[in-house]
Parts: C-alpha cells; structure tokens; sequence
C-alpha cells in the first residue's frame, strides 16, 4: 500500500487505482484504472452512463518521465452509450477525453512551450512540434472552461480596450486581438478580420458588460468603428496616433517621388553596368539628393545625423513644396504630444493649413482624417492610444514565428493566450505564492 501511495504522489493521480508498475521494452509502465465512482462515465459530460462495450482493449496514456525513462498509464478503455454524446469512450480521470497525454504532462509542456523554444520542448518532452499545438489547446480550453470561457471571468471589468488584427500567415489571414488597456492583457483573440468577427466578441461579452465599456482604442477601418457604434454606442473612439501620422508619411513619400521624377526628367542620369541585359540610368544632381533624402524627411528631428539635418536644410532651400508637406507631416505628429483643448484648436489649424497648402495629397489627407476628427479629438483629450496593442500584436508576430508547423490558428491563439492572457500555465505539483 505504501509503494502504491508513493506512485500516486509521484505521477499526480487522483481518484486513480494503482495496479502495478512494470519495465516493458525499455519504459515504465503503469497499470491503472479509475476509481469506482469514476467508472462508468460518458468521455464528454462525465455523466453516469450504462457500459455499451469492451472498446478496443487496453490504451495507453504518455505521462511525466521518471528520471531518464520514458513513462506511460495504461488501464481498459471501454465504452459507455451517453444519451446525449452516443456511444463514446468512457472518462478517466488522469487525462482529456481524446487525449494521448495526461493532465501533468499537458501542463508541464504548456508551461515550456510559454517559457521556452521550440526546439527545448519537443527535445525534454520527446515529442514532435504538432502534438504540442494540441496540447496547447487543450490546456487553454482547460482554463478557459474552468474559469468560465469567454463569457465568464476573462472578459469581466473591461473599461478600456484597444482592438486591432494581426497576421499570422500569408494569404491575408488574420486575428482580431482584444486588449484590456488598464491590465495590459490580451483578452480576447479570433481567426478574421471583419465585422462579423469583432460581433463575436461582443456576443461573448454581452449587452450588460458591453454597455460597462468606456473607452475604445482602434486603427481607422471602418468595420471596427461600425461594430463597436453598433454594440456600445456610449463608448468614447479614439484613432490610434500612429496610423494617423503612417498617413502623412505616405503622403509626404507621394510629394517626394513627384518632386524626384520632375528633377530626373530635368536632369542629366548616367549610364552604370548592366542589369538584365540593358544598361541602368542612375539619377544625378538634385535628383539623387532627393532620392537619398527620404530617410530624412521619414526620420524624427530629434533622430536625425548631421548628413540628414543638411539634406533637410537643402530641400528647404531648393524645393518648397517638398518642405511645406515635410512640416505638415511634423506639424501633425507633434500635435499627437499635446493635451487638452489646446491641442484640438491646433489640430482644427493642422486641418486648416493642410487644405490650404496648395498640396493636393495634404488636401486629400486633410479630407481623410477630417472623416474621423471626433475620434482624433478623443485621442488628444483622453490620450489613449494603440501603443499598447501594437506590442501585444508584436509579441504576437514572434509567436507565429515559434507557432510555425501548426496547421490552424487554434493552437496560436491558445499560445497567445497563455502567453499573454490573464491565466498563465502552471507546472504540475507547484503551488502558486503569492
């Protein structure tokens, strides 16, 4: 009875019935089998279910090695008929109906595979990269059912959040990501990018916590503004800073490709070598200034080398439109540092004197923001920005990255999850201090 308990301790079972421990071509296995108020369950619900048959005979379980020697539980594994769920494998107490794994090796390799590479995990687990995907949505339904799924706890006391996409792989596929501001978690993460989607997590929030939000953080695209007026009308938008100056930038580049080619067309180019069997023609003269000036003009002032701050003085000198649209795109980042009144009265002016310039692609974008100025407003009062969620999106990429070899989102969005989420995996047989 005493080696008994000491099996038990060691492999982490409950409700579970030691029969033997034996060596069988070079592992250990562990006859066991369910106690009897666990027998005789359906695999789904775990309801009481009358037998149906033997199954398929005896299974095994892959559980936590013992020193260097790989592990397994093997028991019976018949089959009970649930009323609800049909005639199913009958529920065992040490692993997820369907699983080869049990519930301690499941979370030791979620807990490495948060924490560790690729490479560690499936090296110390011994098993391959696509079996750890699995696991790793089985962990994160684990969890996410334990503390009451999408409806339950994760998504309670959201006031303000940041929604955003991200892709995880080429082909346009994309997540929509939810992020809690006042926390810094990720909350809530899909496969899609549209409307129906972002409606998703609003169903799972629910009218009484979607009227609790406050605040909403987001890029431009129209299907985000169009949800979230539809599901909570009173929260106040804001633009996210960053997209809105990305806009200027792409207007600025337009104006210095025009003023680029109209001084290649005036000027002389020279003939250099041979590529794909005809000559190139390299700019000269102002030309290749203002093709080498971009980085100057993309640059923040404060980051600038003396070289660029040159370049910089030079278009000043010699071409003033170029330089007009270059202090309309500093003129509207720095308004992003301001607060308060004053800097919707300066960003009121920025729109003024854009349309004014005589710029059409500063007019155009003038026009462009002036369609969100009420977000824009709410950004320079209440100063919440996407900065947040452009770095959960960020941590996100690297993951896709370890996540490469998985053949659906499930098992990225779970890693991300308990990456980045509120609940994270823990090592089996630890306790949490606090």
């Amino acid at each position: 009875m005493a080696l008994v308990s000491l099996f038990r301790g060691l492999l982490g079972l409950e409700h579970t019935a030691i029969e033997n421990a034996r060596l069988d071509g070079g592992v250990l296995v562990i006859d066991v089998r369910p106690m009897a108020r666990q027998r005789g369950r359906c695999g789904h619900c775990r309801r009481p279910c009358p037998g149906y048959d033997a199954g398929a005979g005896r299974r095994r379980w892959r559980t936590l090695d013992h020193g260097a020697t790989m592990t397994f539980l093997e028991a019976d594994a018949p089959r009970v008929q649930c009323r609800e769920h049909g005639v199913n494998v009958a529920h065992v107490p040490w692993a997820v109906h369907g699983a080869g794994h049990t519930h301690t090796f499941d979370a030791q390799a979620a807990w490495l595979a948060v924490r560790t590479s690729k490479s560690a995990v499936s090296e110390l687990m011994r098993i391959a990269w696509r079996s750890v995907g699995s696991i790793l949505d089985r962990v994160w339904q684990q969890i996410d059912t334990t503390t009451g799924g999408p409806t339950g706890a994760r998504l309670d006391g959201l006031r303000r959040i940041g929604i955003d996409e991200v892709s995880y792989r080429r082909g346009q596929l994309y997540l929509t990501v939810v992020v809690d501001h006042d926390t810094g978690h990720l909350v809530w993460a899909e496969p899609g990018r549209d409307r129906a989607t972002l409606r998703r997590f609003f169903d799972d929030l629910g009218p009484e916590r979607s009227v609790q939000i406050t605040h909403v953080s987001a890029d431009s695209a129209s299907w985000i503004g169009e949800v979230v007026t539809e599901r909570c009308p009173q929260a106040v938008q804001c633009a996210d800073p960053f997209h809105v100056v990305k806009w200027a930038n792409d207007a600025l580049g337009t104006v210095r490709a025009a003023a680029w080619r109209e001084a290649r067309a005036a000027g002389a180019t020279r003939k250099n070598g041979r590529e794909q069997g005809r000559q190139r023609r390299d700019s000269t003269g102002a030309a290749r200034q203002l093709r080498e000036a971009r980085y100057a003009l993309w640059r923040n002032p404060e980051d600038l080398t003396d070289r660029q701050q040159q370049r910089l003085a030079w278009i000043a000198a010699t071409h003033p439109r170029l330089w007009e649209a270059y202090r309309l795109k500093e003129g509207l980042r720095a308004l992003f540092r301001m607060h308060g009144p004053d800097a919707i009265d300066a960003f009121r002016e920025w729109l003024a004197w854009a349309r004014a310039s005589g710029i059409e692609e500063f007019a155009h974008l003038a026009t462009r923001i002036e369609a969100i100025a009420a977000r824009v407003e709410a950004t320079l009062t209440h100063r919440l920005t996407n900065a947040l969620v452009e770095s959960v999106n960020t941590k996100i990429r690297l993951l896709t990255r370890i996540a490469f070899g998985f053949h659906t989102p499930r098992p990225l969005i779970a890693l991300a999850m308990l990456s980045l989420g509120t609940h994270r995996p823990q090592l089996p047989g630890r306790t949490t201090h606090t």
